[in-house]
C-alpha cells in the first residue's frame, strides 16, 4: 500500500516550498519520501547521513528546483519513516533495496545520488549495486565505513571535547576506550531502562556536537532542555547508529571501495567535496577515495564536516549543478 499527499515544506522562516509526500509499504516499514521541484526535471535522490539522522529538507536550496525533480528518503527507522528507531531487518542491502522500490514506483529510469557523511557511503554503495539506475554521484564528507574513522570519531576525537567525552563514558558505563561503541549500543537496546537509554542519547549527541563544533567557529552546543518528544528522537537516532556502526554499516572500507570502483568502470560519474577541517571524517578519506578511484572528481574545501557549513554548501551546490542540470 503506497499513501500520498500534497504539503507545504517549510525551509525557512519565511521560505516553503511545494512538495509531495509519499510512504511505501515494506517489510512491516513505512518508507516516507518528500518529493519537491520540477515533474519533468532531472531526478536526483538525496540521502542523509547518520545512520539515524532523517532527511534535511534544507538541502532543497541548494538545487535548482525549476531543473530538477529531488526526492528526500527517509532511511528505515528514522525521520518520518516508522516504526521509529527499529534495527529490524534494518542493514545497507535492505536500504539500497529501497531505494529501488522508490525509483521505480516513481518511474524513473535512472536517477542522481546525491549524499553526506554515511549518506555518501550508501551512495556509492548505491550505484555500486545498481550502476545502470545512476546518472552521476555527488558526495559531500565521505564516511568511508571504516574502523579507523569510527575509532578516530568515538575515541581519538576526544582530545577536541573531553568532558562530553568523560560524560559519555559514564552514560555508557564504559572503562575502556575501546569499548564505547559496544558499550553504547548495549546501553541502547530497547531492552535497556529508557532514563539509561535516554542518558546515552543525550551524551552522544553533546559529544557530536562539542566534535563537530571544534571545526566551526560559529557553533555552539546548545544547553536548552529538551523536550521529551526530542529526547526520544535522539535515542531513536543513536540506536540505529550504534545498530550500524557496530556491523561496520554492512560494508567497510574495502567493500565501499570496490562499490566506488565498479560504479567508476561502469561510466557513473562521481564528484566528491571534503572540508579539510572535518574533525569527523578526516580528509584523508577523499585522498584513500581518490586514489582506488582515479576518474573521481575531487575538492578540497576550507571548512568542516556539516553540510550546512557556508564554504561546504555552495562547493556542494555547484558539483550538483554541474552534475545533473543539463542545458538546452
Amino acid at each position: 500500500m503506497t499513501a500520498i499527499k500534497s504539503a507545504s515544506l517549510r525551509l525557512t522562516p519565511t521560505e516553503t516550498v511545494q512538495v509531495t509526500r509519499i510512504a511505501l509499504r515494506r517489510d512491516g516499514y513505512r518508507i516516507a519520501c518528500t518529493v519537491a521541484g520540477a515533474a519533468g526535471g532531472e531526478p536526483v535522490v538525496v540521502l542523509h547521513g547518520g545512520p539515524g539522522s532523517g532527511s534535511q529538507p534544507s538541502v532543497l536550496r541548494l538545487v535548482d528546483l525549476a531543473r530538477l525533480c529531488v526526492v528526500l528518503v527517509d532511511q528505515r527507522g528514522t525521520g518520518a519513516s516508522a516504526p521509529g528507531g527499529s534495527v529490524r531487518q534494518n542493514r545497507t542491502d535492505r536500504l539500497i533495496a529501497d531505494m529501488e522500490a522508490v525509483r521505480r514506483y516513481l518511474g524513473y529510469e535512472r536517477w542522481g545520488v546525491v549524499g553526506g557523511s554515511w549518506g555518501a557511503a550508501l551512495a556509492l554503495a548505491y550505484a555500486g549495486t545498481h550502476p545502470e539506475r545512476v546518472t552521476g554521484v555527488v558526495l559531500r564528507g565521505t564516511f568511508l565505513t571504516s574502523a579507523r574513522q569510527v575509532r578516530g570519531f568515538l575515541v581519538e576525537s576526544r582530545k577536541r571535547a573531553p568532558r562530553p567525552w568523560r560524560a559519555l563514558c559514564r552514560a555508557a558505563r564504559c572503562a575502556d576506550p575501546l569499548q564505547l561503541l559496544r558499550c553504547c549500543a548495549k546501553a541502547l537496546d530497547t531492552r535497556s531502562p529508557f532514563d539509561r537509554r535516554r542518558d546515552v542519547a543525550l551524551s552522544w549527541n553533546r559529544y557530536e556536537d562539542a566534535v563537530l563544533g571544534s571545526a566551526a567557529a560559529r557553533r555552539r552546543a546548545s544547553r536548552a532542555r529538551l523536550s521529551r518528544p526530542a529526547e526520544q528522537r535522539l535515542i531513536r537516532k543513536y540506536h540505529i547508529q550504534a545498530h550500524y556502526l557496530t556491523h561496520h554499516c554492512w560494508l567497510g572500507e574495502p567493500r565501499l571501495m570496490r562499490h566506488a570502483r565498479r560504479a567508476s568502470l561502469s561510466g557513473v560519474p562521481i564528484a566528491a567535496v571534503h572540508g579539510t577541517l572535518d574533525p569527523v571524517c578526516p580528509i584523508e578519506a577523499l585522498d584513500r577515495l581518490a586514489r582506488a578511484v582515479p576518474g573521481i572528481r575531487a575538492m578540497r574545501v576550507r571548512a568542516g564536516h556539516l553540510g550546512s557549513e557556508p564554504a561546504l554548501a555552495a562547493a556542494l551546490a555547484r558539483e550538483i549543478e554541474t552534475m545533473f542540470v543539463r542545458t538546452p
